[in-house]
């Protein structure tokens, strides 16, 4: 049954990714539930995460069971088994415990996404550095973006910086608390050649800077928080249900009059209080920025938030 699955996904899904260009998308993501995996094509080498639950298995039985999963898969998809990178996924809120250095091996490798690059890491984090799932929003984005102001929160690696970037922007800001993800994301850059003074990189605690920063200095915001977030650098607590119309406000503060805000979450239950921001249009995109390997599984909400009229006249 796994087998069938996988082989079915794998014909569908890879000629996808090929006609596309890509080298990097999702595989597989818990279809059947006794098989609970996440499974990611990065190049030629496959991100393989085990979901936690309750499985029932002793260590020794649930070893073996691993082993014929890896094994299946390695045959299905012919795979050889060392380039298979296995991680137990648990889950928790938000992407907090996600960005943790599991390990020192630095194994780097570079993936093509739209013409364009990315360095994931296969080995050392929960994380690969390369969220899938934003693959269309980060094309929109690119589409948007010439000669843009363009200011990219909460960036992780930076990936809608680079695709900004690609689109033309006049400048590109961006924020992130962590120095390993802003140095990664000058990375990035650089290796699709974007250097220089139009592109800068800022380690700061994105909601004390954005209380600091310029009205109506930017055109286009990208903002990805974190569903939940207590970070030991960070001055308050972040829960996005509770601060979402807080902080897009603070956004809606330094867009230019007609500047756009791309923001998502990944909390499930998610309500957007459209009554509580200072905007006459916000769109719910979350469909139409759906990857194609991401159909009918994607867990997340998109939406576009225009300036309409300046945040200093609402009372």
């Amino acid at each position: 049954m796994f087998r069938n699955r996988l082989l079915k996904l794998y014909k569908h899904k890879g000629k996808e990714a090929k006609r596309m260009g890509i080298t990097a998308y999702r595989l597989y993501d818990h279809d059947i539930p006794e098989f609970p995996f996440c499974i990611e094509f990065y190049g030629p080498d496959l991100y393989v995460a085990e979901y936690q639950r309750r499985h029932g298995m002793t260590e020794e039985a649930h070893e073996e069971w691993l082993q014929e999963c890896i094994q299946v898969i390695s045959e299905t998809l012919h795979i050889e088994p060392e380039r298979i990178f296995l991680k137990l996924r648990r889950r928790k809120p938000g992407r907090l415990g996600q960005y943790q250095r599991l390990d020192q091996s630095g194994n780097e490798k570079v993936v093509q996404e739209n013409g364009l690059s990315f360095i994931v890491n296969l080995h050392d984090y929960l994380d690969t550095g390369l969220f899938l799932d934003h693959r269309t929003t980060r094309q929109r984005v690119r589409e948007s973006a010439k000669g843009k102001k363009v200011l990219n929160l909460f960036a992780y690696t930076g990936s809608f910086s680079v695709y900004a970037a690609a689109g033309g922007a006049a400048e590109v800001t961006t924020v992130d608390l962590s120095n390993t993800y802003i140095n990664w994301a000058k990375r990035n850059m650089e290796l699709n050649h974007f250097t220089g003074d139009p592109y800068q990189f800022v380690q700061a605690d994105v909601l004390q800077w954005l209380k600091n920063a310029d009205p109506e200095s930017v055109d286009l915001i990208i903002l990805d928080p974190p569903t939940f977030s207590n970070s030991q650098r960070m001055k308050d607590i972040l829960d996005i249900q509770r601060d979402h119309a807080v902080l897009i406000n603070d956004c809606l503060r330094l867009l230019s009059p007609a500047g756009q805000i791309y923001f998502s979450t990944n909390a499930r239950n998610f309500v957007m209080e459209k009554e509580k921001i200072q905007s006459k249009e916000i769109t719910d995109i979350t469909k139409a920025t759906t990857p194609f390997d991401f159909e009918k599984k994607l867990f997340r909400w998109c939406f576009l938030i225009t300036k309409k009229f300046s945040v200093h006249s609402v009372s």
